[in-house]
């Protein structure tokens, strides 16, 4: 235990205890998180971490949302960057997103715990980034299905394979799970290739909601109008 003060800056202090935890938690995993072991690496009274976060669940939230956090930033970063091929671009993202579900599985777990993404702004945040994605693909005529239903497919599809795969020993892991799952989940959203956009029904009315918020000389009541008409058309369409 150190005898030294608790720094005078709370922030400062909370900061250094979650550093100290998610170094933690990355290299021992979730038993490695102890009071003791965070107090110790942190330079911090143990009941400091007590006052600051509550129990070692708050401070677990507090990690998982501080590794979010820059996760999400790096994510936001390189999407920023793309103008390619939408859906080459969505499946450059999904594989990020297994190879950082299986190097980090405590802190996945806590991040797929039920409700997370209702109250972690980071997660909600990394959410909102895989949504701008599927709003690129469907802008370019490619997705079928409405966009709240392609990232929801995405999304239960992509923790569903991190999940199963931390399941299952290093050693015997199915390494082609990630890549069939995704072939799986755009074979049920796209509408055609990248070289060919469909001209169904479907795809037309995904992609023209896509880019209602683009088109020229419509009144605000219009566009709310048109937005109205083909979300529901859109639900008709994909059943």
């Amino acid at each position: 235990m150190p005898d030294s003060p608790v720094p005078a800056d709370r922030a400062d202090a909370r900061s250094r205890i979650v550093d100290a935890a998610s170094r933690l938690l990355r290299d021992g995993g979730s038993r490695a998180v102890t009071t003791r072991a965070v107090a110790q690496a942190a330079g911090v009274p143990a009941p400091t971490i007590f006052r600051l976060f509550g129990d070692k669940d708050g401070l677990l939230d507090a990690v998982a949302e501080h590794v979010m956090a820059a996760y999400t930033a790096a994510k936001s970063e390189r999407a920023a960057s793309e103008d390619g091929d939408p859906v080459e671009d969505l499946r450059a993202a999904w594989r990020a997103h297994i190879d950082f579900g299986l190097a980090n599985p405590d802190l996945y777990a806590l991040l797929a715990a039920p409700g997370r993404l209702q109250r972690s702004p980071a997660t909600a945040a990394g959410a909102e980034v895989l949504e701008a994605r599927v709003a690129r693909v469907a802008a370019a005529g490619l997705l079928r299905v409405s966009e709240p239903r392609a990232v929801g497919m995405i999304h239960a599809a992509g923790s569903g394979v991190v999940l199963a795969l931390l399941g299952r020993p290093e050693g015997e892991r199915d390494s082609g799970l990630a890549d069939a799952m995704l072939e799986s989940v755009l074979g049920g959203i796209l509408a055609a290739g990248p070289a060919a956009p469909a001209s169904g029904p479907a795809a037309l009315a995904v992609a023209l909601l896509a880019s209602v918020p683009d088109l020229p000389a419509l009144s605000d009541a219009e566009r709310t109008l048109l937005t109205e008409w083909l979300t529901r058309a859109v639900a008709e369409l994909q059943g």
